[in-house]
């Protein structure tokens, strides 16, 4: 009899296992997604930018839709004003003259389906990378290689750091830092990947930015800690970057408008 009762259950495991679940998720009004990232590399004239718009779209669509035929302005303290004109239908819009300057304000303004978005951000300077240090016996095996990319903090100043590791044109990593508790000293940004081997050709960003920056991303990393998970933590929520919709403000923007010189290191893994 236990035998019998023993196989019923076995049937019924495999049975409910073939149900397909389908899942109905609540859709909203698309709205607008603002990736206006300005680079300025060191070494170069930072003259060619280019900022993304794009829309929300339902969590199971695979494609992103993009923004189109958007006005795009970006003004600074001198006067001066940049247009970005689209690239055929792809949302992306480009500009070729555009004037870099350390500690200059700058002011972006969007027109799209008739609404008003804007946000302010500042190019802050950032140091070069010094060297690069290569450690072959990290992570918890002991064989996981590990990159410091050494840099000296200016004394005296409030400084943020964004990093970024691209490692073979694989999604980067980024990583955010502040001289809190290193004013004025040489310290690194550390990266460190399991898949990573000798030959792997490893890109380094060091960009200088802004607090808000800082804050807007450290949220937005913490919430896709792969670490992360503890029940007792605080849900991902909506975090809201530095653009507002002037014309309705209910329906703000997602992402984020930032300006930020750049420093390029390009590492051949050893």
């Amino acid at each position: 009899m236990n035998k019998v009762i023993y196989l019923l259950l076995i049937c019924v495991f495999f049975f409910s296992c073939q149900e397909v679940i389908d899942v109905q998720l609540k859709t909203t009004s698309p709205r607008l997604v603002i990736d206006a990232s300005l680079m300025w590399v060191k070494g170069t004239q930072g003259n060619e930018q280019e900022i993304k718009l794009s829309l929300t779209a339902p969590y199971f669509n695979t494609n992103i839709p993009p923004a189109n035929g958007a006005t795009v302005i970006i003004t600074d303290t001198n006067n001066n004003t940049f247009n970005f004109v689209e690239d055929a239908n792809t949302g992306l819009y480009k500009n070729s003259s555009f004037i870099p300057n350390i500690n200059g304000i700058y002011n972006l303004f969007i027109i799209y389906n008739n609404e008003t978005y804007s946000g302010t951000e500042t190019l802050y300077s950032v140091p070069a990378i010094d060297h690069i240090e290569q450690n072959d016996n990290g992570g918890f095996s002991g064989e996981d290689i590990e990159i410091k990319a050494y840099y000296t903090d200016p004394e005296n100043e409030e400084n943020y750091y964004l990093f970024q590791f691209e490692n073979n044109n694989n999604v980067p990593m980024l990583e955010v830092y502040d001289d809190e508790f290193n004013d004025g000293n040489q310290i690194f940004g550390f990266f460190s990947d399991e898949e990573m081997k000798s030959g792997d050709n490893l890109r380094i960003k060091i960009s200088g930015i802004s607090e808000r920056h800082y804050e807007y991303l450290n949220i937005l990393l913490q919430q896709t800690d792969e670490e992360s998970g503890d029940p007792f933590e605080t849900q991902p929520a909506t975090v809201r970057g530095n653009c507002v919709n002037q014309t309705n403000p209910e329906n703000y923007p997602l992402g984020y408008f930032r300006i930020t010189e750049t420093d390029v290191f390009n590492y051949s893994v050893q």
